[in-house]
């Protein structure tokens, strides 16, 4: 099963957690994404504003999804990403990967959010100072999805 989701609303973890441990799996790992910032702190992101390619971008975590079923053989594979407007600290990609062994779900879970991290169509701006600046991927990010290659 891949599970693919691109849209505004908040990620519920429970649902999401549930709908993936319910494949009958010995291992499910997951990894929940924040945005980074404290709203108190001068300076600190105020909102992250994550545009992308609908369609293009679907298709892009879909690819990914799958190349990381077939490599580890998982029996599910979601993603699921927030876009619109986000404050420090709400939630903005949740990754999960499920397979009869911790390690290759622990592996499949990196491989995901390090290949999203650089594969993916989107676009981010961040706010601070109600000053907005387009934001590149990092060299370390970079670095993290080339691991995998």
């Amino acid at each position: 099963m891949i599970r693919i989701r691109v849209d505004p609303a908040p990620i519920d973890l429970t649902a999401e957690t549930a709908l993936v441990e319910g494949r009958g799996e010995g291992a499910v790992a997951t990894f929940t994404g924040l945005v980074r910032g404290d709203p108190a702190a001068d300076g600190s992101v105020e909102t992250l504003e994550l545009e992308h390619y609908p369609g293009a971008t679907e298709a892009a975590l879909t690819n990914l999804a799958q190349a990381a079923t077939d490599r580890w053989s998982l029996s599910a594979a979601t993603i699921v990403h927030r876009v619109g407007s986000m404050r420090a600290g709400e939630r903005i990609v949740f990754v999960a990967a499920a397979s009869a062994h911790r390690a290759a779900a622990l592996e499949a879970c990196a491989y995901l959010i390090d290949r999203l991290k650089t594969d993916a169509p989107f676009w981010k701006r961040e706010v601070r100072g109600g000053e907005g600046r387009w934001v590149e991927a990092r060299d370390a990010d970079h670095d993290a999805a080339a691991r995998w290659r």
